[in-house]
């Protein structure tokens, strides 16, 4: 895989980036969302397929990039597809910050060093080139704005900072209510991506363990006292608890 082009991970973490306050929008949830942008990117780079609702690889050849590299070939060692649930909720929170340093050696950010309370130090990061944040935001504007349905990449682009939370964060207030719509509308446009989508929403959803079960066949009483199983609405991605300590190190 060439570096002419930006990867998803990469636009998704640059869409998030403040360029305010050098932090990112929905902290809790980004590292989510950045282990969802590598599935797709694989898949867009013909490494991995979606498989029901589960994730196989097709092509274990390396795209020469380190980070989806080493996603490939975890995935690899599987050896059966794995659920996009439980592999997007699996150990390997941290992306966020992978992906920041990964920005900083690329030169599309930079750190700025900094202390909190007059004491604990923190790093925000500020883009480099705001060129870049703009044409990846203006993608979105003119899949949202035009109704054309997006390519692959946008498509999931989007459907991924929906799953994220960062609708909000993009079109705020009433005056964005709509684009907000029209972003979570865009999911349907990329299978991949909305799979994804929907497991980053499932798993800050508490559904990552519970896998689906099916219909009861006809006539099978079901077994007295037994509770349905709830899950939370599909489509809503459920925002991070308040109230948490914030962390040190700027994301």
């Amino acid at each position: 895989m060439g570096r002419s082009r930006r990867t998803l991970p990469e636009e998704l973490l640059l869409l998030a980036l403040d360029p305010t306050t050098g932090t990112t929008a929905q902290p809790q949830s980004l590292d989510l969302g950045l282990a969802g942008a590598q599935l797709v990117e694989l898949a867009l780079a013909g490494r991995i397929a979606p498989d029901g609702d589960r994730i196989a690889v097709v092509a274990p050849r390396p795209t020469g990039d380190p980070t989806l590299d080493c996603a490939l070939e975890l995935l690899r060692r599987r050896g059966a597809p794995v659920r996009a649930v439980n592999w997007i909720g699996g150990p390997r929170l941290g992306l966020r910050q992978t992906y920041l340093s990964h920005l900083e050696r690329c030169g599309m950010v930079h750190a700025v060093a900094g202390q909190m309370c007059g004491v604990l130090p923190t790093t925000r990061y500020q883009a480099t080139d705001t060129e870049i944040s703009r044409e990846i935001r203006a993608r979105l504007d003119s899949a949202i704005r035009t109704g054309v349905p997006p390519d692959p990449r946008t498509a999931a682009l989007a459907a991924l900072a929906h799953a994220v939370g960062l609708g909000k964060h993009l079109y705020p207030g009433n005056e964005g209510r709509s684009s907000r719509s029209r972003l979570r509308d865009l999911i349907r446009h990329d299978p991949m991506g909305g799979l994804v989508a929907h497991a980053v929403m499932d798993v800050q959803n508490g559904v990552a363990a519970q896998p689906r079960r099916s219909p009861a066949p006809a006539g099978r009483q079901a077994t007295p006292g037994a509770r349905p199983a709830s899950e939370p609405a599909r489509g809503v991605p459920m925002q991070p608890h308040r109230g948490s300590m914030a962390r040190a190190v700027a994301h």
